[in-house]
């Protein structure tokens, strides 16, 4: 009879392993303050904006295949009129009555994450939605080749250390 062979595995019980986050979804954001962000965004749909409401009716009359945007998402600790997971794209609706300052902030934060942010003006969409549309379609589709970029040269081999030419 053979003997049989079994891998043989160290134990890393003891071993060092960096400790991954564990809250708010990998954003190290408390679960308190997730549940907050998210009974946030539902008060906002139910109580949303005329843009808001103009804009996430094209969306769902439109067919965008694979591409769908959210409304009121929350990503991060930040809350974004409309987000698209699939391309790492979130649209905000500038009010009149909104702060400036913390809108900068939070585009900026959302950026640092790989997240890009396209700001629309809410007059925009009320008086001339058609305009709007054509740009987030130029987006979506700068945003697409940005990600198949990034995929083929991730895809590419990387070049072996410094050669001497000897």
């Amino acid at each position: 009879m053979t003997e049989r062979k079994t891998l043989n595995l160290r134990d890393t019980s003891d071993a060092d392993a960096p400790d991954l986050p564990k809250k708010g979804r990998g954003w190290k954001i408390s679960e308190s303050r997730l549940d907050a962000l998210h009974d946030q965004a539902r008060e906002m749909r139910r109580f949303a904006s005329p843009a808001n409401k103009a804009l996430a009716k094209r969306f769902a009359d439109a067919d965008l295949g694979r591409y769908t945007f959210k409304r009121f998402a929350v990503v991060g600790s930040a809350i974004v009129d409309f987000n698209c997971h699939n391309l790492g794209m979130a649209i905000m609706i500038d009010e009149e009555d909104q702060d400036e300052k913390l809108a900068k902030r939070r585009d900026k934060s959302l950026e640092a994450v790989g997240i890009r942010v396209m700001r629309i003006k809410a007059r925009d969409i009320l008086e001339n939605i058609d305009p709007v549309l054509q740009r987030i379609t130029a987006g979506m589709r700068m945003r697409i080749e940005d990600k198949r970029k990034a995929r083929s040269e991730h895809r590419q081999p990387r070049p072996s250390g410094p050669s001497n030419g000897n």
